[in-house]
């Protein structure tokens, strides 16, 4: 069978949909379904259960789906260094981030990388942590960046950078002024909390129970932007990752207050599908995302002490660069 019948098939298996897959293949539905068609005339044996709604593989389709994806993505990839060879870095990855992983930041780091491979072309869409995951396994993206990053068995994650926390508040709290805050400090305050299911909530309250520090847990959020606008009318502080709150604070409707303590740090991984060859292009972005960690002015260090007040620095967004973002966004939301 040809290529790109394998590739129209594995493309209908992975958005569950002929018309999403006949348009990302630029031909029409009904071509998609008899490309599909074809193939299951060519094996003797039916690959989609049509009966259901959506539509569900059958046993034999399973196993097709599984090799044939594979061996799509090898040729893919083949392709894709065979143009690097000529013209450099020209191929798409797509990305799927948390939301707290800001907007600016990645602005920052796509810009960066299409300056240098202007031909490339990156697609990058904030979705709720598990859709992140789910996003990786079914091939919607090719990397994605999360918190807490886990390894599976499908799953492959590197270690991308850590985040150090801060005590945020209001401007007029009472610990707005100090230089640095001990754990000790925060016995009996009001505090806006995490959900309670969170990893990250789970990290605040196990270092605080081992300083045997006792809070008042006044509010729970699943999002860090909801905890940032119940600290601005002053309902309570929180410990949030430093670079969160960078624009609040370089605006002034927050502080951030450096801890005495390096034990609350968030940690963002970068996530793939294990067994995929990754193209050149998503290989490239990866060294870029881990080199912009490392450098002098890694995104994990935005926050650290400001010369005066205890205050946090915020980062400056360089100019626009060339080649193309393909940004795609939920109207709300800033999940951990």
């Amino acid at each position: 069978m040809h290529l790109k019948s394998l590739k129209v098939f594995c493309d209908v298996v992975r958005q569950r949909s002929f018309s999403r897959a006949a348009d990302e293949n630029e031909i029409s539905q009904s071509s998609a379904s008899q490309l599909v068609q074809q193939i299951e005339e060519h094996l003797g044996v039916r690959l989609i259960d049509r009966s259901k709604r959506p539509f569900v593989l059958t046993p034999e389709g399973e196993v097709y789906y599984d090799g044939c994806r594979s061996l799509v993505e090898r040729h893919l990839a083949l392709e894709d260094k065979v143009r690097s060879l000529h013209e450099g870095v020209a191929g798409r990855v797509r990305v799927a981030s948390i939301y707290s992983v800001g907007l600016h930041h990645m602005s920052r780091y796509i810009q960066d990388f299409l300056s240098q491979h202007p031909k490339a072309n990156v697609r990058l869409e904030y979705l709720h942590p598990h859709r992140v995951y789910d996003s990786v396994e079914s091939d919607k993206a090719d990397l994605g960046l999360v918190s807490y990053p886990r390894a599976s068995r499908s799953i492959k994650a590197i270690l991308w950078r850590e985040e150090p926390m801060v005590l945020v508040c209001a401007p007029w709290h009472r610990l707005a002024a100090s230089r640095e805050i001990d754990l000790s400090e925060l016995e009996g305050e009001k505090v806006i909390g995490f959900d309670s299911d969170l990893t990250i909530r789970r990290e605040i309250d196990r270092v605080l129970n081992q300083h045997r520090v006792e809070v008042e847990v006044v509010m729970e959020f699943d999002n860090i932007e909801t905890i940032k606008r119940a600290i601005e009318i002053d309902a309570g502080v929180a410990l949030l990752p430093a670079p969160t709150v960078a624009r609040e604070v370089e605006s002034g409707s927050l502080v951030g207050v450096p801890l005495a303590t390096d034990e609350l740090v968030r940690p963002l991984g970068i996530i793939h599908r294990r067994g995929k060859d990754l193209s050149s292009t998503t290989r490239r972005f990866i060294e870029l995302l881990q080199k912009e960690a490392h450098s002098s002015a890694e995104p994990g260090r935005v926050g650290a002490a400001h010369a005066t007040g205890g205050r946090l620095a915020a980062p400056t967004d360089p100019a626009g660069a060339a080649g193309e973002l393909a940004l795609a966004t939920p109207a709300s939301g800033n999940s951990t």
